[in-house]
């Protein structure tokens, strides 16, 4: 073996040696992200990707988006270290922190400070004096009426949540019957929770009882309620009591069909999609507008509506918005045909996995529901195509201002990173993205920097938003769900 070849194994030798070293690394940050999340209720993601359940490559791999916040990386030690610094400090409230963020801040900030406990004790301050986050939180009951793509994304959010102080509680699910046998059916609905086509296995165990009345999922006991009507329905026998009910049938859109579902043991209600003549919320923009004790029945809004408002806000904020169009590039949905048959709406009868599809959305019109001076600005349209999940947002806006294109990547950036939208914008710079890599995001849009277009005039603006049309809706959702039933937890991100 000559000097080159000696020099080259070497080389790999070492290579693999720091990798096992990282990996070491990552499984101990692992096991403290546990230790917190189950004892103190405290949740740690990474870059905003949830770290528990995550494999330690994965943990690394995520590392690299540091690049979006700092020139440089940052370290899985750092990441260890500050997470032990987290487990050290007594009486932290319950929080979700984002330990990539305050990795960066370390990298930037770590000559100001003597070590890590001092730099996490800095910026958790507030977490562990404020005695309105302090204390343990009281759970709020959660039912889900109807179990379909989002009821059943809904369920593995919450469930997969449980911790310590688990802020939502799925208490029951109820379901129009289908099938005489009751354990059947249950038993074909806990298999469509476990797997699923697009968003994979489930992570977890879900039995159902043999009577048929109860799914255990991951040792949470929940009742399968089988009504036609939500008048049928008394909650309070089964133990449910000041609950928020989700209605995710999408049969009642107005506020007072919805308000069948004010029955004993249920307290609030929210449809999972566009309402009328009740509060359409996106969460991050105007959450905060409504008082949920009077507020009784509300809608999340649609996951187009959720996907384009954050951006037209941010856009909205610093120049005056003329007029625009959003065209939405959007995955089939079973409102749709699979094959060619008769549907009330036009174009829609057309086999959903063989065409593009024309159709109408609401969503534009939805955004002055959100933003009521925008009324009459935005037009909008869709185009369904054969993909089964995540969607593209083009979003194309006149401004009175002057502006370029860097200025708005610029914009985009700094607020999908810091501020009140860092749940709903992740910040993309890869000229690679497509379609399938926007599965399971979180965020309610993708801002794709690399395709942003802005006229030579400066007034005229192009931006292209991916969007998980089913899961990254959900986490609005739910976002929408905890806040309203006031068991928020303190974020730092």
């Amino acid at each position: 073996m000559n000097d080159k070849e000696l020099l080259l194994r070497s080389q790999t030798d070492e290579a693999l040696k720091d990798w096992r070293t990282k990996e070491k690394s990552a499984l101990e940050l692992l096991r403290i992200v546990g230790d917190l999340r189950f004892d103190k209720s405290i949740e740690l993601v990474l870059f905003r990707r949830p770290i528990y359940d995550a494999r330690p490559s994965e943990v690394i791999n995520n590392l690299g988006h540091a690049i979006s916040y700092i020139s440089g990386p940052i370290t899985i030690e750092d990441c260890l270290h500050l997470a032990k610094a987290i487990d050290n400090v007594e009486n932290i409230a319950p929080c979700k922190v984002d330990i990539g963020k305050l990795a960066t801040e370390w990298a930037i900030q770590q000559s100001d400070f003597t070590s890590h406990a001092d730099f996490i004790i800095d910026k958790l301050t507030p977490f562990i004096e404020d005695g309105e986050n302090g204390g343990a939180l009281k759970p709020k009951d959660l039912v889900l009426y109807g179990f379909g793509r989002i009821g059943r994304l809904v369920a593995r959010i919450v469930i997969g949540q449980t911790g310590k102080g688990e802020q939502l509680r799925l208490k029951a699910i109820v379901l129009r019957p289908k099938l005489k046998d009751r354990y059947e059916e249950t038993f074909k609905r806990a298999d469509l929770l476990k797997r699923d086509t697009v968003h994979g296995e489930f992570r977890g165990t879900v039995e159902v009882t043999p009577d048929g009345n109860e799914m255990i999922i991951n040792g949470n006991r929940v009742r399968i309620i089988y009504a036609k009507s939500p008048d049928e329905v008394d909650y309070t026998k089964y133990g449910i009591e000041d609950a928020l009910l989700v209605d995710n049938t999408g049969v009642w859109r107005d506020k007072e069909a919805l308000s069948i579902h004010l029955r004993p043991g249920i307290s609030n209600v929210m449809l999972s999609a566009p309402g009328d003549g009740i509060p359409n919320i996106v969460h991050g923009v105007n959450h905060k507008d409504y008082d949920y004790t009077q507020e009784k029945i509300v809608s999340a809004a649609s996951c187009t509506t959720n996907a384009i408002v954050p951006i037209i806000k941010i856009l909205d904020d610093k120049f005056t918005i003329l007029k625009g169009h959003v065209e939405t590039i959007h995955a089939y949905t079973s409102d749709q045909n699979l094959l060619d048959n008769f549907h009330k709406k036009p174009r829609r009868g057309r086999g959903a996995a063989t065409n593009m599809v024309l159709t109408s959305t609401g969503a534009a019109k939805a955004v002055s529901k959100v933003l009521p001076h925008l009324k009459g600005k935005l037009t909008g349209n869709a185009v369904r195509v054969p993909t089964p999940n995540v969607s593209l947002a083009i979003i194309n806006i006149t401004i009175k201002e002057v502006t370029n294109r860097d200025a708005i990547i610029g914009m985009i950036r700094h607020a999908a990173l810091h501020g009140n939208l860092v749940h709903q914008i992740h910040y993309s710079t890869s000229t690679d993205y497509v379609s399938s890599q926007a599965v399971g995001m979180n965020s309610t849009s993708v801002f794709d920097a690399p395709s942003t277009i802005v006229s030579e005039d400066g007034k005229t603006i192009t931006i292209y938003a991916w969007y998980d049309n089913e899961f990254g809706y959900t986490c609005q959702l739910v976002r929408l769900a905890k806040y309203a039933s006031h068991v928020s937890r303190a974020i730092y991100y």
